[in-house]
């Protein structure tokens, strides 16, 4: 379980991030919302420690720092150099590393895993391709993979879905409702309000301070998004 208490983030002067009080539920798939510049990726870059803040972050009792390798997180892509000339199974295997130990070579497990992920997200043909080849589509999908080789409890996505292939969408989202049924938990960055009923379990609306939080049919709301978004925003049945 994830809980936040009195979370604030400033960067330089400004406040980021209000207040926040989060009570993640386990072993769902949580979206997050807002409107550009409310705060959504600083949400998750504090759970990680990425950033400076106040107030207090649990993972499962402990504070957050004490648990970092139990969460998988995939940045946005446009913040990921695609011409690092790195092959997509070398990819796929830096997420082996947090279970080794230093100076440790993978072994056959550790490829055996990398294997399997890219089997999961179709992409085990392209294990010998360097990442600079791949569509968006393709170069997130091997993000994923990327997590699950790390074999993470929490995982954690900023804005998985820009820029990419509805079949690459639809693969991930697949694979996330499964992680989901593993008991894992899930944490996305989200933009698209129109998908939000179907991808989500519970929802974060943020605008540097917490609107809603909570199960979908409950939260997302016509009266929610308006305080987030402003009274222009309309979203249909």
């Amino acid at each position: 379980m994830i809980n936040t208490k009195n979370l604030n983030v400033f960067y330089n002067e400004n406040k980021v991030l209000k207040d926040i009080q989060l009570e993640v539920i386990p072993g769902r798939i949580t979206g997050i919302i807002g409107p550009n510049g409310a705060g959504k990726s600083t949400l998750i870059k504090a759970i990680l420690n990425i950033v400076p803040h106040s107030g207090e972050i649990l993972i499962n009792g402990e504070v957050s720092k004490k648990q970092l390798k139990k969460i998988a997180y995939v940045e946005q892509k446009s913040d990921i150099d695609h011409t690092f000339p790195i092959k997509v199974k070398e990819c796929v295997s830096l997420g082996t590393y947090t279970g080794l130990k230093l100076f440790q070579k993978l072994g056959a497990k550790e490829w055996s895993r990398v294997s399997e992920a890219l089997q999961k997200v179709n992409l085990l043909d392209y294990e010998n391709r360097q990442i600079g080849e791949l569509s968006g589509g393709q170069f997130q999908r091997v993000l994923l993979a990327r997590c699950l080789v790390q074999e993470a409890d929490y995982i954690f996505l900023d804005e998985p879905f820009v820029g990419i292939d509805s079949i690459s969408e639809k693969i991930i989202m697949d694979i996330l409702q499964d992680l989901k049924h593993q008991g894992k938990t899930i944490l996305i960055v989200h933009h698209d309000l129109s998908k939000v009923k179907e991808y989500f379990d519970d929802i974060i609306i943020l605008n540097r301070e917490l609107i809603a939080y909570g199960p979908i049919n409950e939260n997302f709301s016509q009266k929610n998004l308006k305080k987030a978004y402003g009274d222009n925003i309309f979203i249909g049945d």
